[in-house]
């Protein structure tokens, strides 16, 4: 038996129909605003047809034909079970002890599945959060492709070997509060937006101790870009103005602390619909200060902003702009290392230099490293 198999009594029954009929037709656009719209997708029964439409794991074309169990272990699989063995804590609830310890062996067993088949994925604290969920609505068997795919195709950014792509999602944050207020965007502005880090990357998962509340998200975040979980964090902040203005600006560690943890309880229909506006009002690509100009063409952010080209992509496509992201960011920090060397350098060996010839000496070593060919020996540049 599922969490929440039933609908709400005062969930209109035609909502029920037409959502039966958008995943009866594979309507995604229907299915979308339906899992947008007040109190979404409505119970499990539901989205266990829905969920597989939103993340393109209906069709069955990701089936594989090895044996995962045959497949080498994935190195981050001691951390998995450690994660695992304190997984689901609030729910379900009317489970005996001999049940969740099935639960925890399938979250294990599909967590493994993914890791194994996807080797360049990196396993992070929390994705059993997510996972779980999808567990919960989906089971095991259904649970497999589509947690693939939330993997690859939608939260591939946050399975790199760094952390580096999270941090650009959290750097959209500040640019969104300034676009609705500015006022609060500057008292805020002594913290950095890592506060969100741990809300973001799990879907809000971690934080969310409903059952309900977590399913009703996930009908919202799995039916939007990947970017409108940047968006929702942002709401969450606007609702709790009041409680943050009174905050001192000079407290930063204070106001960190109280951004860091999630209001309880939280008005989700309230925030999605606020959320859904502000989303139109101020599109990434219309953010001030050019926040959404650094953010890679591989990243999420960007791949998933179309949802009809979305749906087309395979597994394929997201290891390949996995690995492409990932050599993007590898020579990122490259450079980043040349600049350092560099100042240090023309520090350390001064003479009277003008700011420009700093700059271009700079600019000529960061070029280098740019413009090599991959695994070339940068030793002599990083030294």
């Amino acid at each position: 038996m599922h969490p929440s198999d039933s609908p709400p009594t005062s969930a209109p029954s035609d909502k029920a129909a037409r959502i039966s009929e958008a995943c009866r037709d594979a309507n995604l656009d229907a299915v979308i605003e339906l899992a947008t719209s007040n109190g979404g997708l409505l119970d499990d029964r539901l989205r266990r047809e829905a969920w597989p439409i939103l993340l393109g794991s209906a069709n069955g074309r990701d089936r594989h034909h090895v044996d995962w169990t045959q497949l080498e272990p994935h190195p981050d699989e001691e951390q998995v079970k450690l994660d695992v063995n304190r997984s689901f804590v609030y729910y379900p609830n009317d489970q005996s002890k001999e049940e969740l310890q099935t639960r925890k062996h399938e979250l294990f067993e599909l967590i493994a599945q993914v890791l194994r088949r996807h080797p360049r994925l990196c396993y992070f604290q929390g994705y059993h959060d997510i996972v779980q969920v999808l567990l919960l609505v989906l089971g095991l068997e259904r649970a497999a492709p589509a947690v693939a795919r939330l993997s690859l195709l939608r939260i591939r950014d946050f399975m790199l070997p760094s952390l580096d792509a999270s941090m650009s999602h959290l750097e959209l944050l500040p640019a969104i509060l300034y676009a609705v207020d500015p006022v609060l965007c500057k008292h805020l502005s002594p913290t950095q937006p890592y506060f969100a880090l741990a809300a973001t990357i799990t879907m809000y998962a971690h934080d969310i101790q409903e059952y309900g509340d977590i399913a009703r998200l996930f009908d919202f975040l799995l039916a939007r870009e990947a970017v409108i979980s940047i968006y929702l964090f942002a709401v969450i902040i606007l609702s709790r103005k009041e409680e943050l203005m009174d905050i001192a600006q000079e407290d930063a560690d204070m106001l960190h602390f109280t951004l860091s943890k999630m209001p309880s309880p939280l008005n989700l229909e309230a925030l999605i619909s606020r959320t859904v506006e502000i989303f139109a009002a101020h599109p990434p690509e219309t953010l001030p200060f050019r926040a959404w100009r650094p953010i890679s063409p591989y990243s999420v952010l960007r791949t998933t902003r179309d949802s009809t080209n979305l749906s087309k992509q395979s597994l394929e496509d997201g290891e390949v702009l996995f690995a492409k992201q990932e050599v993007q960011l590898r020579r990122a920090k490259m450079i980043q290392a040349v600049i350092k060397g560099t100042k240090y350098r023309l520090w350390k060996y001064r003479r009277p230099m003008r700011g420009l010839g700093l700059a271009v000496a700079i600019g000529v070593l960061a070029w280098r490293v740019s413009a090599a060919a991959p695994g070339h020996d940068w030793s002599s540049l990083v030294a």
